[in-house]
């Protein structure tokens, strides 16, 4: 037996073959034309003279691999310098003030009131 989802009652009920692959009537389509490109669409429409094609900008992901799979004995999330450590300490600071006033609350908590 087949069911489908009924939109007035909103309950399964049981139906053909056919309107439970294709529920409410709708068949699938297939498009005419394929969808076009959106990553490799250019920023300029191509001359017809055959000239390159500009895109949004140069693609910065081998140089970025190189650089961090370099062995100079820095830690990935350190590599970038003074940017990198002034965020690393930042976030390890407001993690400790966090835990400690997360303790202290508990603390204060956990006292009865008089």
């Amino acid at each position: 037996m087949y069911y489908k989802f009924s939109g007035f009652t909103q309950r399964l009920t049981g139906s053909a073959p056919s309107t439970a692959y294709s529920p409410q009537g709708l068949r699938p389509a297939v498009p005419v034309e394929p969808p076009t490109m959106i990553f490799a669409t250019p920023t300029k429409v191509v001359a017809e003279s055959g000239s390159v094609a500009e895109y949004m900008g140069i693609n910065k992901v081998p140089d970025l691999q190189r650089f961090f799979q370099m062995s100079d004995g820095l830690p990935v999330h350190l590599k970038r310098g003074v940017p990198d450590r002034l965020l690393y300490r930042t976030t390890m600071a407001l993690t400790v003030g966090g835990t400690l006033y997360c303790l202290i609350a508990l603390y204060i908590a956990a006292q009865p009131r008089k």
